[in-house]
């Protein structure tokens, strides 16, 4: 996040981050920043590793790629949240243990590359799993993502990593007076192209996409009308449809607020600092909320597993009867004869 306590004309002297105020030093609220900051990035560490373990082992790592679309999903946003965090931590640690600018510069834009990557994968992913659940609910497609997801693996990691190179390669990252991320005095542009719009876009994106799948999932569970094997097909639709919609509440809960101080930076009001610390706090949380959405659906799938083993054992349970049943009639009537 940029300094927010800068006046112009001491902004227009500025050459480069190196050059802003350390965030809170001045004021007293230095601390209040950096330490919840730290405090969430742990928990949400120790919540990404929970959920990987979880994972692998309730399933075998080998068949990974057979897994549902939504438990991949869960791995590899922890593995998003958990390098964000690694290296979020290590800045944020930094700042906190030195009370000044992470130094060199090239460990700083190291920093600043990583969470750069990762953001920007984690917002790319979410917003495949919206358009997911939307196609599944509207128009009946299932996203193809290649063999062993490749194609979703290049459009998430690999895009970000060539636009992160880009803005590397041109000196636009840096310290912002708070963290390593994008230079707090010469990316301005940058940062406004690189976060600011597309995660506004993504949030409008999926909002819409999320409503018109929560109607369309509503609108199903209403109808009566449809056929057993359609009704059956629907049903494992709306399940993952619903599925991948948390991710997309997720989503919302983790980097809305940052959605509000990026349209509150662009329209040019002071961003009230309240705002300021619920936008570190709730980017840093993505891991916590990542294994509620696993535990959810971990739930969700025991509880429908247990129902069609039920709805199994009683249809054996029926025929058997009914076996029964036919044979000792027969048994009666050869008995009569």
């Amino acid at each position: 996040m940029d300094n927010l306590t800068n006046s112009s004309d001491d902004f227009a002297k500025m050459r480069d981050g190196y050059d802003l105020p350390v965030y809170g030093l001045a004021t007293g609220t230095f601390y209040y920043l950096h330490v919840p900051a730290l405090f969430c990035i742990l928990c949400s560490l120790t919540c990404v590793f929970i959920a990987i373990i979880m994972s692998f082992r309730q399933k075998d790592y080998k068949t990974f790629f057979s897994w549902t679309k939504s438990e991949r999903f869960v791995v590899y946003l922890a593995i998003c949240d958990g390098g964000f965090n690694t290296f979020h931590s290590m800045d944020h640690m930094q700042y906190a243990l030195t009370q000044d600018h992470v130094r060199p510069i090239e460990l700083c834009e190291f920093y600043g590359f990583m969470l750069a990557e990762f953001v920007a994968a984690q917002i790319l992913m979410v917003n495949v799993v919206a358009i997911n659940a939307f196609m599944l609910m509207v128009f009946r497609k299932n996203l193809n993502f290649g063999k062993n997801d490749w194609r979703l693996l290049v459009w998430t990691f690999g895009l970000p990593f060539v636009a992160s190179t880009v803005v590397a390669v041109t000196g636009q990252l840096g310290p912002n007076g708070s963290s390593c991320f994008f230079d707090g005095v010469k990316a301005d542009v940058a940062n406004i192209a690189f976060t600011t719009v597309p995660l506004l876009l993504v949030l409008i994106v999926n909002i819409v996409m999320y409503a018109i799948t929560l109607y369309r999932i509503k609108v199903e569970t209403n109808s009566l009308q449809l056929g057993l094997k359609t009704k059956h097909a629907s049903r494992k639709s709306k399940r993952a449809a619903k599925n991948m919609s948390m991710f997309v509440a997720a989503f919302f809960i983790q980097w809305g607020p940052l959605g509000i101080f990026g349209i509150w930076y662009l329209i040019g009001d002071e961003r009230p600092l309240v705002l300021f610390h619920i936008v570190t706090d709730f980017s840093n949380i993505g891991g916590c909320l990542n294994l509620c959405v696993y535990l959810i659906i971990r739930h969700t799938n025991s509880e429908n597993r247990n129902k069609a083993e039920g709805t199994q054992f009683d249809s054996n349970e029926i025929k058997g009867i009914g076996s029964t049943a036919i044979t000792a009639s027969n048994q009666n009537i050869f008995t009569t004869c």
